[in-house]
């Protein structure tokens, strides 16, 4: 999987959580707006709709924040 650079500074710990992609969204959507990127927070909730795979998912919420 290639780097991707986060639009935020926002670290979001996903490994060792419920693996369920839409679990691991609502954790993304939280810390983006907890840290003020709302509109940010609002792009990936609408995106992941788009997305085909739990990879694709994944890749999505790395375009946002710095996935641990």
């Amino acid at each position: 999987m290639e780097q991707i650079e986060p639009k935020t500074d926002v670290v979001v710990q996903l490994s060792g959580e419920d693996g369920n992609v839409f679990n691991l969204c609502g954790k993304v959507v939280k810390a983006l707006k907890r840290n003020g990127y709302r509109e940010e927070a609002d792009e990936v909730a609408e995106k992941l709709w788009g997305q085909h795979s739990y990879d694709e998912a994944i890749q999505l919420f790395m375009r946002y924040v710095i996935v641990e």
